[in-house]
């Protein structure tokens, strides 16, 4: 697997290794001990599946507060996305920061997004599939999150990113600015 760490400590973008031949491919999309050497040692405890139907549907920026905070492994199944992580970590040199790359099915490229970050996603194409290992399992009282659009935060979203496709929760998140300090 290649490992590159992007411009915020912590967060990577990680390439599996695919071995090709006339059938197609095989990959370790996944292996326990070569991730807690080389990205961290954390549980998985719960993978969750999205899909989303059209291109330019937006879907965060979210976060689980303690104590059911995660670190996600995120990798996109079918289709492509932009996926972003924001530091939300205030004693962080890079609070209220952000990162982004483009996953895809075809590279097989992952983020890792640990916790104490923000994380969303805008689809690149339809019918796109996401999936993504978490390190604590969902608690509805501990499901917060930030405004996607956020000027403080000024994420350069694609053009094709659809506030028409806001979940009706996304659409009333707050500003950084008015978010407590919870990591």
């Amino acid at each position: 697997m290649q490992l590159t760490e992007l411009a915020i400590d912590g967060v990577f973008e990680i390439l599996p290794t695919r071995h090709q031949d006339e059938r197609g491919y095989f990959a370790e999309t996944f292996r326990s001990d070569w991730f807690a050497a080389n990205v961290a040692d954390v549980p998985f405890v719960q993978e969750n599946q999205s899909l989303s139907r059209s291109v330019g549907v937006v879907r965060g920026l979210h976060f689980q507060a303690a104590p059911f905070a995660q670190g996600k492994l995120v990798r996109c199944v079918a289709g492509a996305i932009f996926d972003v992580a924001v530091d939300i970590r205030r004693e962080s040199p890079s609070f209220g920061k952000w990162v982004a790359t483009t996953l895809t099915a075809e590279k097989g490229n992952q983020l890792w997004i640990p916790e104490g970050f923000l994380h969303g996603f805008c689809t690149l194409t339809p019918d796109t599939q996401v999936s993504y290992k978490v390190t604590n399992y969902y608690d509805k009282a501990s499901d917060k999150g930030v405004l996607w659009n956020d000027p403080q935060i000024g994420i350069q979203w694609p053009d094709i990113a659809d506030p028409a496709s806001l979940s009706a929760k996304d659409q009333v998140q707050p500003k950084l600015a008015d978010l407590p300090a919870y990591f």
